[in-house]
């Protein structure tokens, strides 16, 4: 299985990365805000506070990443940035107070949104054409490596004191300190940047027709910019899973209540069985865009399917609402696919990492918005609410099929498999 996976030892090295980085994850993100309640001892209001300024400072990790991995190595910055989550974990264990908490948890929520941009920019350097596979197999691993951290912090819950949630922190800040050093033994990945220069190589009219689009400023590209704020839009099946579904279930339907909870295991279940299959879908920037169409059909049987949930009878409340946790989850990997592909075949060259950055605000506006969208208008408004909202983003997602594929046909940059160029890319460094 191991050979089958692109991006030779470096690529399995940086999966091996993403499943320590995650499975640490899983036990603090569990248990965040429990810490600061049982060890911090802060109120409701201010835990509230302080994980939404904290998230307000990591929305600047995703651009500000981005801008720096077109300027320096990117196996540096990614040390850099795991070193940094390292210690504003680790500090954490020796804070207190509202004050003393915010700086360190704003640096962590910084540095996991610059990771998070820093490894998909690793992962599609070295992945190259394959970029769409290598994803789907990252995919699964995170996955895995988020249920095993949430497992480990449920037996760490049956005890629930204070030094068992100092533990799970301490294990989180130990789990970036190992993948800093799994991080240095990365080998530098082929830059985009070099694809221009070696295109100098090429006949003029070859040369000509690998020029990048007509901005390399992502915030003055009006193209990339709508379709990155259509796929924040399009994102919003992680606040529909985590929070609207969750609320749903137990505020306004007949379904056992322990169906919120079989919510997550049902969608780890679906992405580790089909996310790879799915990887198929990403070959190409056009075949991608065009694959918006069943992430439409998905949102919109989705919703729907939510919708019909307010019956009387528990099974068909139950499996209306197992229909739609399918169906979103199918959103999701169809949506992580394409957005993957897409986010890097439409960016120049010259500029992916500042492209990329910009891209990767459309993933936090969904984590800042989407919560407070589930709860004052979707599940507010009843059953329209939520046919209302698989039907806007149905029709969000045949908007940004037409968007890419009008762009596509403009440039012909990003026209071919290797939106990256990477081969190009390896041929000019032998």
């Amino acid at each position: 299985m191991a050979a089958r996976i692109p991006g030779g030892p470096d690529g399995r090295r940086m999966l091996w990365i993403n499943f320590v980085d995650k499975t640490g994850s899983g036990l603090w993100l569990s248990v965040t805000a429990l810490y600061f309640l049982v060890v911090a001892h802060l109120s409701a209001g201010r835990i509230g506070l302080l994980m939404g300024l904290a998230g307000a400072v990591g929305i600047a990790g995703s651009p500000v990443a981005g801008r720096l991995a077109d300027r320096f190595p990117l196996t540096r910055l990614l040390l850099a940035v795991q070193l940094l989550r390292a210690a504003s974990g680790l500090l954490l264990l020796a804070a207190d107070g509202f004050w003393q908490l915010l700086p360190l948890v704003a640096l962590g929520s910084f540095g996991e949104r610059s990771a998070s941009v820093l490894t998909k920019l690793y992962a599609a350097r070295v992945a190259g054409p394959d970029r769409s596979r290598y994803q789907a197999v990252q995919r699964t691993v995170v996955n895995v490596g988020y249920t095993l951290g949430g497992l480990g912090a449920s037996v760490g819950l049956a005890f629930g004191n204070a030094t068992v949630y100092r533990g799970l922190l301490l294990a989180d800040g130990l789990s970036f300190c190992v993948v800093a050093v799994l991080v240095a033994r990365c080998a530098e990945p082929p830059s985009a940047t070099r694809t221009v220069a070696s295109s100098a190589t090429k006949p003029p009219a070859a040369a000509l027709a690998a020029r990048p689009a007509p901005s390399s400023n992502p915030w003055r590209d009006r193209g990339y910019l709508g379709y990155a704020a259509t796929d924040a839009l399009l994102f919003l099946d992680g606040s529909v899973l985590r929070v609207g579904m969750p609320l749903w279930i137990i505020s306004s339907t007949t379904a056992p209540h322990g169906l919120a909870a079989l919510l997550f295991v049902i969608n780890t279940v679906v992405v580790v069985l089909f996310q790879v299959r799915l990887s198929r879908h990403g070959r190409t920037p056009r075949l991608a865009a065009r694959t918006l169409r069943h992430v439409a059909a998905c949102y919109f049987l989705g919703g729907a399917a939510v919708a019909a949930s307010v019956v009387d009878a528990r099974w068909a409340a139950t499996t209306a609402l197992l229909l739609a946790a399918v169906a979103f989850t199918f959103v999701e990997m169809y949506q992580a696919t394409v957005s993957w592909e897409l986010s890097v075949a439409l960016a120049p060259d010259d500029a992916q990492g500042a492209y990329v950055g910009v891209h990767g605000l459309a993933q936090s506006a969904e984590r800042a918005a989407g919560p407070l969208i589930m709860t004052t208008a979707v599940i507010a408004a009843g059953p329209l609410g939520w046919l209302g909202l698989g039907t806007a983003l149905a029709g969000t997602a045949f908007l940004q099929k037409h968007m890419v594929l009008r762009r596509l046909g403009s440039t012909r940059t990003v026209t071919e498999p290797s939106g990256l160029s990477v081969p190009t890319i390896t041929v000019s460094e032998n």
